[in-house]
């Protein structure tokens, strides 16, 4: 990564903006660090709006901003519960979601840091999944998807994907639509179970992991 734009990558308003919470920012060369990430070949202009270069360039920046979070107490309950995922060479993904919802309601106070995980969930969530598919698995978010309330996250491991929808909580009906919108997803990717992580911050909310028949699809859902 060239020195000159390192530490624009640190400091992070941009591209974590646009990778880990879906924001939508106007593309402008009168800014300068537009013109930098621009020269470099980082991010391109998209119907005026900002978009990173392409997928890979996409997994390389994530990589290197959940790198920043190694020793997160997070990304360490992830090397530490590696192990109890692979069975058969392959993901254990339902356990994997419900390990993380017990991690995260651990490591996460409610009031204390709601605006954070509100704003940062997803990288959160990759942190903790990186230590347990690095070297073997890889991971990408859906541009189609992506967005402010939700996204939908693409796993390959061991040539099996798993689609993983990662949103924030905005009560019953939305969280129908977003089971519709995952099913339909499923079907692009001819499978028949997806995953859906939902960050709810109302203060009665009742952790937990449930399996949800919508149509001919099983979503398995947590609420975190």
């Amino acid at each position: 990564m060239p020195p000159s734009f390192y530490p624009f990558c640190l400091q992070g308003s941009l591209l974590r903006d646009i990778i880990f919470s879906g924001k939508q920012l106007t593309y402008s060369t009168d800014e300068k660090y537009m013109q930098i990430a621009s020269m470099f070949n980082y991010i391109k202009n998209v119907d005026g709006s900002v978009a990173v270069m392409c997928r890979l360039m996409e997994i390389r920046l994530c990589n290197l901003f959940i790198g920043e979070d190694n020793n997160s107490a997070i990304y360490s309950q992830g090397q530490m519960d590696k192990n109890q995922f692979i069975r058969d060479g392959q993901l254990d993904m339902r356990l994997l979601i419900e390990r993380f919802s017990v991690h995260f309601n651990d490591i996460y106070r409610p009031d204390k840091d709601d605006k954070f995980v509100e704003s940062w969930g997803r990288k959160i969530f990759l942190t903790y999944i990186r230590p347990i598919i690095n070297g073997i698995g890889n991971f990408y978010i859906e541009a189609e998807t992506r967005n402010l309330t939700r996204s939908d996250l693409v796993i390959d491991y061991h040539g099996q994907q798993y689609v993983v929808e990662l949103k924030i909580w905005r009560g019953n009906s939305y969280n129908e639509r977003g089971e519709q919108q995952l099913k339909e997803y499923l079907d692009y990717f001819h499978l028949e179970k997806g995953y859906l992580v939902s960050f709810c911050f109302n203060k009665n909310k009742q952790p937990g992991i449930k399996d949800v028949a919508v149509g001919n699809k099983i979503i398995c859902e947590a609420v975190v």
